[in-house]
């Protein structure tokens, strides 16, 4: 199937490694440039350099750090008109709510909620004029399913779902749709920081806190970047026109709600 990607330009946040690198690597492979985004030169330089492997468009990279007015400044400078747009953040460290401090809440609420709002903002009319926009955010599944040492993460990210769901509303009618990707156990680089949390939180070994993940999933097994990455081009396709507003779990069906 062709997506319809093949020179649309995507620009990426916090995608030098784990789910924003999959979701590049996709996009890049249907054609479309991509400035990819992190805070670490190495890993940025290393991601590019990956990239260009499976490219069929454009790769650029930019080092900046999301959660800053001059971070988002350097991004928006380097794509001010993209036509896809990825927000994404490294998520707080886990905390149950008497654990935490207000510090803990301004640094969650700036990184998961205000950066993304902000960007979304900033690149929202240029979308609505060229009648063409795509916007994912990757959030998690802890916005519909709270965990009590989840719960920042839960809090901003469920703020940053029900702002951009508004937005949806306005917008879809100009060919720009929003949605969420929620992701539960998704085998990356954070899933193996969840586990040493755990370790610490439950007096576990790394492979028992491994194997604990890989249970919790109803398919018992952890989900792929691979298949993270191609439901973001799906997306992010003129296919996907349709859907707008919507919460995507990828959780190996083991999200237990109806709605």
């Amino acid at each position: 199937m062709d997506l319809g990607l093949t020179g649309k330009t995507a620009l990426l946040c916090a995608s030098n490694a784990g789910l924003g690198l999959a979701c590049a690597k996709e996009v890049a492979a249907e054609g479309a440039n991509v400035v990819i985004n992190g805070r670490n030169q190495d890993k940025t330089q290393a991601a590019a350099a990956e990239l260009a492997v499976v490219a069929k468009g454009d790769v650029f990279s930019v080092l900046a750090d999301v959660t800053t007015d001059e971070g988002r400044a350097k991004l928006l400078a380097a794509c001010p008109d993209p036509d896809i747009l990825l927000t994404n953040n490294a998520g707080p460290k886990p905390k149950r709510f008497l654990e935490t401090d207000r510090e803990d809440w301004e640094t969650t609420l700036q990184a998961n909620y205000i950066a993304p709002i902000l960007l979304v903002r900033a690149v929202l009319p240029g979308m609505v004029a060229r009648r063409f926009g795509r916007i994912v955010n990757i959030t998690s599944a802890m916005v519909t399913t709270p965990r009590p040492h989840h719960t920042l993460s839960a809090g901003a990210r469920a703020g940053l779902t029900a702002s951009l769901k508004a937005a949806s509303l306005d917008v879809a009618r100009y060919n720009v749709t929003i949605n969420n990707l929620l992701p539960e156990r998704i085998d990356s680089p954070r899933q193996r920081d969840m586990a040493r949390a755990a370790m610490q939180r439950e007096g576990l070994s790394f492979e028992d806190a491994r194997a604990a993940q890989v249970t919790s999933i109803a398919a018992r097994r952890l989900g792929k970047l691979e298949e993270f990455g191609a439901m973001f081009a799906f997306l992010c396709s003129e296919q996907a026109s349709y859907v707008s507003g919507s919460n995507m779990h990828l959780d190996g069906g083991s999200y237990p709600g109806l709605v």
